[in-house]
């Protein structure tokens, strides 16, 4: 397994990291509907494609198995293949994203405990609540900071 920035975003890893994306949500958005899930995915392309900075856990043969995206200093995205969760690739990209973009920031869903469970491991601390989410629906965020 390697970490690897992207720049060049061509349309056939955009797909991959589409796949990545939709295993994933399956797996950890279990509040989602499909239907919901579907929605969604029509605005991922747009958003991995615009990403300040596009980082990819890669297998040895090249198949990213996990992606993250910052956007000034704000973990914006972060996405690993279900078969691949567990692993510490959540970890280890979180990591590089901390000590080279200063990543100290983020948001996740509220209905997702594990995913808050694993940003506090790492030192991050809810500071605040929404009722919605970015998208204007109804699913609870918590806004959270690096403490120091």
């Amino acid at each position: 397994m390697k970490i690897v920035e992207v720049n060049n975003r061509t349309s056939i890893l955009i797909n991959q990291l589409l796949e990545v994306w939709e295993n994933s949500v399956k797996a950890t958005h279990t509040f989602l509907s499909n239907e919901e899930i579907e929605n969604i995915k029509k605005y991922v392309p747009q958003a991995i494609s615009e990403i300040s900075h596009l980082i990819i856990a890669e297998e040895d043969n090249n198949m990213p198995i996990a992606f993250m995206g910052i956007e000034n200093q704000k973990l914006e995205m972060l996405f690993i293949k279900n078969s691949e969760r567990g692993k510490g690739l959540g970890k280890q990209l979180l990591n590089y994203g901390m000590e080279n973009y200063n990543v100290n920031e983020l948001a996740v869903n509220e209905q997702k405990p594990n995913a808050k469970g694993f940003y506090e491991h790492i030192g991050f601390k809810v500071y605040k609540r929404s009722e919605i989410d970015e998208q204007g629906n109804p699913y609870p965020l918590l806004y959270m900071r690096l403490e120091s």
